[in-house]
Formats: C-alpha cells, structure tokens, sequence
C-alpha cells in the first residue's frame, strides 16, 4: 500500500478555491491500488488518515458511510 502525504491546511484551501468536494479529488486518485492518505497539520504533525480504497464503488460507500455518521454528529449537537 502506499502512503501519500497531504497537507491539510493547503489541501482544505484547494477544495474551497476550485469548489471541489473532498471526495470528488479522492475519485480522481484511484488508480487499482490502496493508498493510506495521511493528512498532517503545519508543523506535520499527524491529524488523521484515511484508506482510500481500490475502487470507485467502495469510495462511494465510505462517503455514504461518512455522510451518515456526520449526520448522527450534529443531531447529537442539537
């Protein structure tokens, strides 16, 4: 599996500025092949991770599953 880092502050930027979700940049970076998408802070430090899987159909069922849990979050905040 590879690894790739990303910085978080400047990746979050790229999405506002191009008004690109998350997960439309996480499509165009399968390729077959897993990659552990480590997102680090500015003094690279380790925020969090994500396993970008091998396929299309399994990125779209983690966003759902993100969606969802996102969701049950901010009704729990309400």
């Amino acid at each position: 599996m590879k690894t790739v880092q990303i910085k978080a502050t400047g990746f979050f930027e790229m999405l506002k500025l191009r008004d690109t979700p998350m997960w439309e940049i996480f499509s165009q970076m399968i390729d077959g092949e897993e990659k552990e998408l480590i997102f680090l802070d500015d003094e690279e430090k380790v925020l969090f991770s994500y396993v970008l899987p091998d396929s299309l159909e399994k990125l779209n069922e983690d966003r759902e599953k993100f969606a969802q849990e996102y969701a049950d979050k901010l009704s729990g905040m309400n």
